[in-house]
């Protein structure tokens, strides 16, 4: 990087943010994961690895939170070969299953189909979990900070689980409109909409669920968290505006929730856990959630309470159907360099 000019705009053919730093140097690895196969309102989160590239390549590198990520070195992977020929394989195969809203019971094609899907994702899981331990366990004088650009939100079990084996006890921060807890949601064993039970169900290694700015659950959901023993812990949209329509300090309220977290994090980032003002082609929108500075500074609380930032995963960021609408993207890849600026503070 003896070369590069953080002043001026990203060469042609430049890696993310227009870097060109080698995986070997990167301290930072990025995993793509373009699938999303079980969305189950509207696709096209299978497009926000390419998208957030592109927005990447705008974004000044000095950041006033975070100081200069882009010194550590930060390498996007090409990311699983066959990845993309699999989504279409799983798309195709989905389809008809959500349109039967799960109703199987009668249709030999449609278990064949649903049989296929899950095939595929949990091809799509061991993948990335391989690709992720892959880097977390590579000898160095430092270890890696691994994060992964999803995709729907089922590709961040891979992630979770490799980070798990490496940090035993950490505990997840997951930002998301949605809990996420569902079992095998339409059938789909890895469904975005059941990548938390997954978690609880198949990673030991995580100590805590801490779940921010959750707008839409179901009771089967609700019961989940209820019945975790303290394992899950909810912090409800309507909860966290309650409290700050009686006063409390935003500041404050970050402080509580990282309270309820072990020494070591791994944050799972579902875009439209924010207002769908920053995030309206996004898979499921749902109205309220945290605003940008908002979400900036939860996890600048993470860091501040001096816990470590081990890895994160941003997902469901999804491009709208204008190819210069690039919203969606420019949100998630200034989202992605707080994620990454922030596991580098607490990870000196």
């Amino acid at each position: 990087m003896s070369d590069f000019d953080p002043n001026a705009p990203a060469r042609t053919g430049a890696g993310i943010f227009g870097l060109s730093s080698s995986a070997a140097e990167a301290r930072v690895i990025l995993i793509p994961a373009p699938f999303d196969a079980t969305t189950s309102y509207r696709r096209g989160t299978a497009h926000g690895p390419e998208a957030i590239l592109r927005a990447s390549h705008q974004v000044d590198l000095h950041d006033f939170d975070t100081g200069d990520p882009y010194l550590a070195g930060i390498h996007l992977l090409p990311g699983v070969k066959g990845m993309p020929e699999w989504n279409e394989l799983a798309r195709a195969a989905a389809d008809p299953v959500i349109a039967a809203g799960g109703d199987l019971s009668e249709s030999p094609d449609l278990l064949q189909r649903l049989a296929l899907v899950n095939e595929m994702g949990e091809r799509v899981t061991r993948s990335i979990e391989e690709l992720a331990w892959h880097h977390l366990d590579a000898a160095g004088p430092t270890p890696k900070i691994v994060g992964l650009i999803g995709g729907d939100h089922s590709v961040s079990l891979g992630t979770i689980a490799a980070h798990g084996r490496r940090y035993p006890g950490m505990g997840v921060l997951h930002v998301d409109a949605h809990a996420d807890l569902r079992r095998a949601y339409e059938g789909f064993v890895h469904s975005h909409a059941s990548i938390m039970d997954n978690v609880m169900e198949q990673v030991p290694g995580v100590a805590r669920l801490v779940q921010v700015g959750i707008r839409d659950a179901c009771e089967e959901e609700l019961a989940r968290a209820r019945d975790s023993l303290g394992r899950i812990v909810m912090h409800p949209d309507a909860a966290l505006w309650g409290a700050r329509f009686d006063g409390e300090p935003w500041a404050r309220i970050c402080d509580r929730i990282v309270a309820d977290l072990p020494q070591q994090v791994y944050v799972s980032f579902d875009i439209d856990g924010l207002d769908p003002a920053l995030c309206p082609h996004t898979g499921t929108p749902v109205p309220g959630g945290l605003g940008f500075p908002e979400a900036t500074a939860l996890l600048n609380a993470v860091v501040r309470s001096g816990r470590t930032l081990v890895g994160f995963d941003l997902t469901e960021v999804a491009p709208g159907p204008d190819p210069q609408d690039e919203w969606d993207g420019n949100v998630g890849a200034r989202l992605l360099y707080k994620l990454i600026g922030f596991a580098l503070l607490s990870c000196p």
